[in-house]
């Protein structure tokens, strides 16, 4: 059985690969029931959550991935989530290979974020705009990077010192990269937003996006999360990863639905439409854009296949 690192994870995963195999997979027929999704109780800290998440693509393969997100490890100088995917055979159960979650995770969700900007964004976007400065930050600027002809990385987050520690990591990778402590200023010069936090409050406001901007939010995973406001959804053409997720978990959505500001038929369509070239997508170069994502299970399994398949040669 293969077993793979962190650092083998990374290396098998490169960017234009995944990137197209995680839209391979959506344009395919992959089954992915909805994933289980746990509150933990942590005592005397905010609660934890526990993430099943199984897919499939029939006589092929079966992968499950197990996640923790423990909101509070930063106390510890941990990261929030830890998590293993394990990919076995589709023909007979067979396990093939484990491999580390974290990784496979951090950079499916980029690349899946980097899909719809392939679909969404600007095709002459250079300046991209980093919100958060967790695991998913670097990742989500390399690949935004990957799709479009990005220039500019300004980089923002609650704590000043963390945001100049991500800029400097942004430049050791060749990307041109400055902290940021304007938030407004940056998002309205902006023209892709990555969002990647575990706000519980809106952190742009849709009167900051100018016209032709992208939005990509990706934290805020629980309905009673979110980075965007009621005007980032009413002025942009929203689209989701998956309906079904977006729709139980996605905050930036559900709360402005239920509010009545926008209806379920907002959503404009899912990656696997935009994937498929059934849904279009940017239709001019001043519509404003939105991608909400809240992961799914197809993602990782696209990278845990790439990624047994290149060690097994």
């Amino acid at each position: 059985m293969l077993i793979l690192d962190t650092d083998q994870t990374r290396a098998a995963l490169p960017w234009g690969d995944l990137i197209r195999a995680v839209e391979a997979m959506f344009a395919g027929e992959c089954e992915m029931p909805v994933r289980h999704h746990h509150d933990v109780d942590v005592p005397g800290e905010a609660p934890a959550t526990l993430l099943l998440m199984p897919a499939w693509v029939p006589g092929r393969y079966i992968g499950v991935k197990l996640v923790s997100v423990f909101p509070d490890n930063h106390t510890r100088g941990l990261p929030a989530i830890f998590g293993s995917y394990l990919l076995s055979s589709g023909q007979t159960g067979q396990m093939l290979a484990v491999m580390d979650g974290g990784e496979l995770t951090a950079r499916r969700t980029a690349a899946a974020s980097a899909v719809a900007s392939r679909h969404l964004s600007d095709e002459n976007a250079e300046t991209m705009l980093m919100v958060g400065t967790g695991r998913l930050s670097l990742n989500l600027m390399e690949a935004h990077a990957s799709v479009r002809p990005l220039r500019h990385f300004h980089i923002w987050g609650r704590n000043a010192a963390n945001a100049e520690k991500t800029a400097e990591e942004a430049r050791a990778l060749g990307l041109n990269a400055v902290a940021v402590a304007d938030l407004e200023r940056a998002a309205r010069q902006a023209d892709i937003i990555s969002c990647a936090t575990l706000s519980s409050t809106p952190l742009i406001r849709g009167e900051w996006l100018k016209p032709g901007a992208h939005l990509d939010l990706v934290g805020a995973f629980k309905p009673s999360m979110r980075e965007s406001d009621d005007e980032a959804v009413r002025r942009a053409r929203v689209f989701v990863d998956t309906r079904e997720g977006v729709l139980s978990e996605g905050g930036d959505i559900v709360q402005p639905i239920r509010s009545g500001i926008i209806g379920a038929d907002a959503i404009q369509g899912e990656l696997s439409e935009l994937a498929r070239g059934t849904v279009r997508g940017r239709q001019g170069p001043n519509e404003i854009t939105l991608f909400k994502s809240v992961g799914a299970a197809l993602e990782d399994l696209a990278g845990a296949i790439l990624a047994y398949e290149k060690h097994r040669g």
